[in-house]
């Protein structure tokens, strides 16, 4: 890979924005695919980025074509049939989907590439739009070991930790995987902090208690301004995108035949959150909801 590629990014969102940043910011050349649901792209048009009005223009001028979309359905319409990417992107181009997306479809899509003769990394992300903006994501990478060697300079310009996880998909793996602990995490203090309140328990004592014992970490940390001041901003996630993680990992657990019930509760709870506060409320909400749920007479 030329030590200059040209890019591309799909998805300029709360997380692509920042990836965007980032690759700028460290004097990488851009385009950004135009669309309805990106961030507003002035400052990233001011430090010189391009745009694209469709995926296939966008995909002629790319040696690597980063995806930060939604999900399995949107990573296909990019990538796949007469009008997406693959149909246009030149031979031995890289995608690489920073997207969070159900593993078997990833594996199609990865086998697509190969067909296509265009390389294939999954790259889900974890941390927040903060981190996206400084630099610093994690990303847990499948596909090929040489592959990632090369494309590793560029990664690093908005990742901190790159982890390889082995064969296309099991990036996508780890990330739910990793999602279901963290959302399981935030969902279980959330529902203990609402049966706090309902108790008359102070939420200063219970966040104190929690953190000089076994409830320390990362969700508890996240969900502390919330809990002390409602303050939503440590946990800038929307419950849909939560619900639509966990309904991935539940469809990589049944397709795996692995234990799922605590999944499957964890899933019902954001469902009711949803359907109650909408899917762009934020997760740290959720304390708020279950409250009114745990509400004592």
């Amino acid at each position: 890979m030329s030590t200059s590629p040209r890019i591309g990014l799909v998805g300029v969102g709360l997380m692509g924005h920042g990836i965007a940043l980032s690759l700028v910011r460290k004097g990488q050349l851009l385009t950004v695919l135009e669309h309805p649901g990106n961030q507003p792209l002035g400052e990233l048009l001011a430090l010189g980025v391009a745009t694209a009005a469709n995926v296939q223009s966008l995909a002629r001028q790319c040696d690597v074509l980063i995806l930060c979309v939604t999900g399995s359905p949107q990573v296909e319409a990019v990538l796949l049939g007469a009008q997406g990417a693959l149909a246009a992107l030149p031979a031995g181009a890289v995608v690489v989907d920073c997207s969070t997306a159900i593993p078997s479809s990833t594996e199609r899509v990865a086998q697509a590439c190969q067909a296509a003769g265009v390389q294939f990394l999954d790259a889900p992300m974890t941390r927040t739009p903060r981190e996206a903006r400084e630099g610093r994501l994690n990303l847990l990478v499948g596909g090929d070991a040489q592959v990632l060697a090369r494309c590793r300079p560029l990664l690093e310009c908005f990742a901190e930790n790159i982890t390889h996880t082995g064969a296309a998909g099991t990036g996508h793996r780890m990330k739910l995987l990793h999602n279901y602990v963290s959302l399981g995490s935030v969902a279980l203090i959330a529902e203990a902090a609402a049966c706090a309140v309902g108790g008359g328990v102070a939420p200063e004592v219970f966040v104190d208690v929690l953190a000089q014992g076994g409830g320390a970490g990362v969700a508890l940390e996240r969900l502390r301004p919330y809990l002390l001041a409602q303050d939503a901003s440590g946990l800038r996630f929307a419950m849909g995108n939560a619900l639509k993680d966990m309904g991935y990992y539940t469809a990589m657990a049944q397709d795996g035949q692995a234990a799922l019930t605590i999944a499957q509760a964890v899933q019902a709870t954001f469902g009711r959150a949803v359907e109650q506060g909408g899917a762009d409320a934020l997760v740290p909400e959720l304390v708020a909801q279950l409250q009114a749920v745990h509400k004592v007479p």
